[in-house]
């Protein structure tokens, strides 16, 4: 009987290809590559950050970060993507967490940048904007800040307490807002007439 077999993703194939990208320098380009669609892994990135596979912790750090090398969100879908094969993994909310930031310069010339739980970094600016989304439930705020290419980092309670020191007020389109500034731009988090007095 002759037909083609369906073979599901494994993470030892996945792994085997991921390290055949690993470049000199840089992040692969996996925005350029178009392998098939091989299905789905049983990986999921919990909202704190740690990668699972099988439902158990991923421990090593360097397999970690070799998977959020090739990792690309399509949509509203992400996947592991190398040249040979493309198979779909599971974020409950983003796919990185900002563990802390650093800042430079002041008022409107500040630039603040954000450390990643697996080593990335980004300077918030055009590029890579905070977006802030109010839980419809709680009431509390969801930041975000864009590390590349459709991948976010949900900034930590910590590192959100502590911007929130550094915010300022601003107009947009005739309205106040209290945001943040970095790079020249204003990332708008919550209009001023709705922060209540302490």
């Amino acid at each position: 009987m002759s037909g083609q077999m369906t073979v599901k993703p494994s993470l030892e194939g996945v792994l085997a290809s991921a390290k055949a990208t690993k470049g000199a320098k840089g992040l692969p380009p996996v925005h350029k590559w178009n392998p098939p669609f091989c299905g789905d892994l049983d990986m999921r990135i919990a909202q704190d950050g740690t990668w699972y596979y099988l439902g158990t912790p991923i421990g090593r750090p360097e397999l970690v970060r070799l998977f959020s090398t090739i990792l690309r969100k399509d949509g509203d879908d992400y996947f592991l993507v190398t040249p040979v094969e493309k198979v779909g993994i599971t974020v409950d909310d983003a796919p990185f967490v900002a563990v802390d930031f650093t800042r430079e310069y002041e008022g409107r010339d500040q630039a603040l940048t954000f450390f990643t739980n697996i080593g990335d970094r980004a300077t918030a600016s055009e590029a890579n904007p905070i977006r802030v989304e109010i839980d419809a439930d709680t009431g509390e705020p969801r930041p975000y800040v864009l590390i590349r290419a459709n991948l976010e980092a949900l900034i930590d309670r910590k590192s959100f307490y502590r911007l929130v020191d550094l915010g300022a007020h601003h107009e947009i389109d005739g309205v106040a807002w209290f945001g943040l500034w970095s790079e020249g731009r204003f990332f708008p988090i919550v209009r001023s007439s709705d922060i209540k007095d302490a």
